[in-house]
């Protein structure tokens, strides 16, 4: 056996039998070489074995710490709903009323901090905006939105091998309006409109609010959305669209692989169901390998896809896009009946700080952050939740997904909202109200006191629950 793997045995000793727990740090190289007489590049060797071995895990100038353990998420996860019906969740009403709310611990938003995001430099680009272009900031927009942006747009897209044209981009209000303007160009009340389970809430909430049917098909916490269940659907349903999220599902946070994306637009253009790509997270990934929207392989003009700025920019400059393909004129014509244009200051602000900014840069600095406090928040989990409480081991967006069994979700929502912290019970996340015993959590907070302090009383109310 090598030095450093008789090192890392050691190690490993140490965390099975708990002298070494979740989210304690371990000794630093220099100490390591020192109390084991082996050089520092032996030491680093054995951290980076327990590394890939998934024990350990490194942090940006503090070392390595011992990574939390849990038990892992079911390969499946219930979705009874086989068959076309109305969404009828009462509990969605309640993300409203808790949206409306400043005071709490805000673990049910998966947005990230404005301290994870360049506040200075987009407040800088929205003054230069004023000043120098104060006529085009304030007046409408085209209805399109404005060109530099979606330029900007397309050219992103290149550089992950999707090509893109400026003239199939239309700027929204956000994602949601992208997903509500082709669902309304889509369909017609009374549709089918096949969704995941489980899945964001907003986007139950659209259908609901255009009375459309809707149809579960499962996301899988290990592979994402179960391809074969959605050409079992739609043969036997005629569905007209499906808005599916297949990088970073909210509130899995799981990924569909390349080949199942194929297989799953060969089902779709088979059957003639037009796909609303909701791709808000795709850019989220913790190792910065950017998995390809579904629009990389679409060779029917069978897709739509939706994107936006808030959740790796700013959130309340509201702009998102909408890439519609054969579609867009009859999107535009949707979207100008509907709002005529989007704000001009954001569009042109944003495409300002994009001309002068690394985005790229940004957002492996954000990744890395989000990446940590996940680490930092299952360390806790570990430590201060019921042994029994399961997780998903996302790579990338802004969620955690728990499984609490035995409890009910519902329970603990409402009990930590009087005491000031935000949760989303896993009941808003499917048509009606499955996922009693589940709860998502963003990880989009960086780590703190607070947010330890807050952990640990969300596992003594778990326990009592």
């Amino acid at each position: 056996m090598l030095l450093y793997q008789h090192l890392a045995s050691q190690l490993r000793a140490q965390i099975a039998q708990g002298s070494l727990r979740a989210g304690e740090r371990l000794p630093s190289i220099r100490q390591l070489a020192h109390s084991h007489g082996v050089s520092i590049a032996t030491a680093v060797q054995a951290c980076l074995q327990l590394e890939r071995e998934g024990l350990a895990q490194a942090r940006p100038r503090s070392g390595y710490f011992v990574r939390a353990a849990s038990p892992p998420l079911p390969a499946t996860l219930p979705s009874r709903r086989r068959t076309p019906g109305t969404v009828s969740n009462p509990m969605l009403q309640d993300v409203l009323d808790m949206l409306a709310r400043s005071d709490l611990l805000p673990l049910h938003s998966a947005t990230p901090s404005l301290t994870l995001l360049p506040q200075s430099a987009l407040t800088a680009s929205l003054s230069r905006c004023l000043r120098r272009m104060p006529s085009a900031a304030l007046d409408y927009a085209p209805p399109q939105g404005h060109l530099s942006l979606r330029r900007l747009i397309a050219q992103r897209y290149a550089q992950v091998g999707v090509t893109v044209s400026a003239d199939e981009i239309i700027i929204t209000a956000g994602a949601m309006e992208a997903i509500s303007l082709s669902l309304r160009t889509l369909t017609q009340p009374g549709d089918v409109v096949l969704v995941e389970s489980p899945t964001y809430h907003g986007i139950l909430q659209a259908v609901a609010a255009l009375k459309l049917k809707v149809l579960e098909v499962p996301n899988l916490p290990d592979r994402g959305i179960d391809v074969e269940r959605l050409e079992l659907l739609l043969r036997q349903h005629q569905v007209r669209a499906a808005v599916l999220v297949p990088n970073f599902n909210n509130p899995l946070g799981s990924v569909t692989d390349d080949e199942a994306k194929q297989a799953l637009l060969k089902s779709c253009a088979r059957h003639k169901t037009i796909v609303i790509e909701d791709d808000i997270y795709g850019e989220l990934a913790w190792s910065g390998q950017r998995p390809a929207p579904l629009r990389r392989w679409d060779r029917h003009g069978g897709v739509i896809t939706c994107g936006s700025y808030s959740k790796i920019l700013a959130a309340g400059l509201r702009v998102g896009w909408l890439v519609g393909g054969d579609w867009t004129d009859a999107l535009l014509r949707t979207k100008y009946f509907s709002t005529v244009g989007s704000a001009s200051l954001p569009q042109l602000a944003l495409a300002d700080y994009l001309e002068r900014h690394d985005l790229q840069r940004h957002l492996r600095q954000l990744c890395r952050a989000l990446a940590d406090n996940a680490q930092r928040m299952h360390e806790a989990i570990a430590r201060h939740w019921p042994s029994s409480t399961r997780a998903c081991t996302p790579q990338g967006g802004l969620s955690l997904w728990l499984q609490l069994p035995g409890m009910n979700a519902k329970t603990l929502f409402d009990e930590a909202l009087r005491e000031g912290i935000g949760t989303s019970p896993g009941m808003l996340f499917s048509s009606r109200g499955e996922y009693a015993d589940c709860l998502r959590l963003s990880c989009g907070l960086p780590w703190s006191v607070a947010l330890d302090r807050a952990l640990r009383r969300l596992g003594q109310l778990a326990d009592r629950a």
